[in-house]
């Protein structure tokens, strides 16, 4: 997959890496962390920078088939939302928050928290086989 570039020619990944860098503080090492999980658990996975506005610089998005989830940073937390995390298993729990959405769900990482790497990894994969599956069942019905 082809990294998306922007019109300033900055590249995702570039925005990511210097939204990281911005926030200089517990937070950024977060982000900085849970991306380097998402790309060990999807080698192939695709950054993508969405929804900037005047009012917000944008969301890091990584995606694989579609969204697989989006990384927003918050005073208190850190916030991962899973695009289809409703429809995926969570063994481990790692889920605590927007638990009441049909299709979404997300998980807030708060200062001092430590990332369960292996159920993480897992639940990236999960996701994106839930979007593989999603796009599979959408092109069946075209037929």
């Amino acid at each position: 997959m082809e990294p998306t570039e922007h019109p300033d020619g900055e590249t995702a990944a570039e925005k990511i890496t210097r939204r990281i860098q911005e926030l200089g503080d517990w937070r950024g090492e977060m982000l900085a962390r849970v991306r380097q999980l998402i790309h060990e658990a999807d080698p192939g996975i695709l950054e993508e920078w969405k929804w900037a506005k005047p009012t917000s610089g944008g969301t890091p998005v990584w995606s694989h088939d579609g969204i697989v989830c989006t990384g927003e940073s918050y005073k208190q937390y850190v916030k991962l939302t899973f695009a289809r995390g409703a429809a995926i298993s969570d063994p481990k729990k790692l889920f605590n928050a927007s638990l009441e959405g049909n299709a979404r769900r997300a998980i807030d990482l708060r200062e001092g928290e430590q990332v369960n790497a292996t159920a993480f990894r897992q639940l990236i994969r999960a996701a994106v086989a839930a979007n593989g599956a999603a796009l599979a069942q959408r092109a069946a019905r075209k037929k």
